[in-house]
């Protein structure tokens, strides 16, 4: 009972730790937080992100608020929750991948400066995302979920897959988490569930839960290995470029359904 006890407590510690690195949510001060596995618990991360966002979309939509304004709202809270920590690695691996010379984009991924092709990935992404959410009318709650989800299990299948390029920064802790393909397993399994929970809504329909599951992981997988073609591997820039390349291209082919 006592051990238990004690593994709930840790996982309820690594959970807090996973909320304060990956997200602007207010906590209390905890003393003693381990940030070196909180990748493992980042699609769950995600799918607190997205319920967050699925709420104030219910709320906002409840009061009336059109889905042009709404959309867009929606995408900004997105922003302010995680600080722009995604998008920021979003923009200066474009930044990077705008360079002529393979052993200077590292260099320039480093420079906190942003670049007019950070600037433009940062506007695709932000116009992606909005125009996705107009099209989407039905069960937003749940497609915001898995769209964050999709995108931190992708960043998992990055970091287990593929070297890490820099000695230090924020995502060299995360290669010592996610060593294993067991690492993978449960965010997997919990983002098949959570498709899987369409199905459970919309009348036992059985061909777009599969649709999203599929989509879901086949983009999660193609955008970490593009960018480790691209750069013949990943950093903490990719890792954010990979979950919002993710979400945004997961809602854009959702708009399909």
């Amino acid at each position: 009972m006592l051990k238990q006890l004690q593994w709930w407590q840790n996982l309820g510690l690594k959970l807090l730790a996973g909320i304060v690195f990956y997200t602007t949510i207010p906590l209390p001060y905890i003393n003693g937080l381990d940030f070196r596995q909180v990748a493992r618990l980042a699609p769950v991360v995600g799918l607190m992100i997205g319920g967050i966002l699925g709420l104030f979309d219910t709320v906002l939509n409840y009061l009336g608020m059109p889905v042009l304004t709404r959309s867009a709202l929606i995408v900004g809270i997105w922003i302010a929750i995680t600080g722009g920590l995604h998008l920021d690695g979003a923009m200066d691996t474009a930044d990077g991948l705008a360079v002529g010379n393979p052993e200077r984009r590292l260099e320039v991924m480093a420079d906190s400066a942003t670049g007019a092709f950070g600037a433009m990935a940062a506007i695709a992404l932000l116009l992606l995302k909005t125009t996705a959410l107009i099209d989407i009318a039905d069960k937003r709650w749940l497609v915001l979920m898995a769209a964050c989800g999709w995108g931190r299990w992708g960043q998992q299948l990055a970091i287990f897959s593929y070297p890490y390029l820099k000695p230090t920064g924020k995502g060299a802790l995360h290669k010592q988490a996610i060593c294993s393909y067991l690492d993978l397993l449960p965010g997997l399994l919990l983002m098949l569930t959570v498709s899987g929970l369409l199905w459970l809504l919309n009348g036992h329909n059985l061909i777009i839960p599969v649709v999203m599951m599929l989509v879901g992981c086949a983009i999660a997988t193609l955008t970490g290995a593009w960018f480790n073609h691209k750069l013949g591997g990943h950093t903490g820039d990719t890792y954010g470029a990979v979950v919002e390349w993710t979400e945004a291209l997961f809602l854009c082919v959702l708009t399909i359904l």
